[in-house]
């Protein structure tokens, strides 16, 4: 199993939109096949930082949720609302692979 952690530099005065970005990626990942952990906007300290996690078992996986998500229409709405509103300044996506647990039991 693969985590995506995505960092968004968000448009500090366009927080609310980003909110609202986020809690459509709550209906559409999931429907697309993967296992989104959260979305997550400022609240404290820097108001331009705010992260999307997510699980996928592998790269080929996300390649295919990828192109479900694209062709989703809610997914395809909010790709555009994102534009529309340029809300997104900028987005990095890091890929991480569980090593431990938090009680040290096999992963």
């Amino acid at each position: 199993m693969l985590t995506c952690i995505i960092r968004y530099h968000i448009d500090p005065t366009k927080r609310a939109q980003f909110e609202r970005y986020a809690r459509t990626w709550g209906q559409a990942i999931p429907r697309c096949g993967a296992d989104l952990i959260g979305y997550y906007a400022p609240h404290e300290g820097s108001s331009t930082l705010a992260y999307g996690i997510y699980n996928i078992p592998s790269l080929a996986e996300y390649e295919a949720y990828r192109a479900r998500l694209a062709a989703d229409p809610l997914g395809r709405q909010n790709y555009d609302f994102a534009q529309t509103e340029k809300l997104i300044l900028r987005e990095d996506r890091t890929w991480l692979k569980r090593v431990s647990t938090p009680h040290g039991e096999p992963t």
